[in-house]
């Protein structure tokens, strides 16, 4: 059988013969740099993941790590008690309120202050 002549797919054969006369492969330099440039991203995309995923992991494992900042207490209890230490420092005498019923010094029997008032000087 016989195909009927469309000049619209005898145009588009036309073409494709031109297109296929005229084409060349590209140099090879533009192959191997193109070749050299796709490497060179997959190695970075490699090493960033790996930066990444070190990274996480470390932040994982420093929140799941106990913290280190609190006291610990020992596993065993130690067998004889250790003397206090002693201080060296004097402590400061402790005065004890008068008992009821004697003034203090300074105080009157009723309670009253014995010196002299500062806020009216005589004239």
């Amino acid at each position: 059988m016989s195909e009927p002549q469309d000049p619209l797919r005898s145009l588009f054969k036309e073409a494709a013969a031109t297109g296929q006369s005229r084409a060349r492969s590209a140099p090879l330099s533009f192959i191997t740099e193109r070749a050299e440039r796709m490497r060179r991203r997959r190695i970075l995309a490699l090493a960033v993941g790996a930066c990444l995923v070190f990274s996480g992991a470390g932040a994982a494992v420093a929140e799941l790590l106990p913290d280190s900042t609190g006291t610990t207490v020992p596993a065993t209890a130690p067998s004889t008690p250790r003397p206090s230490p002693v201080s060296s420092l004097p402590s400061s005498p402790r005065t004890s309120p008068p008992p009821t019923g004697m003034p203090s010094p300074g105080q009157s029997a009723s309670g009253a202050s014995t010196a002299p008032s500062q806020s009216n000087p005589p004239r």
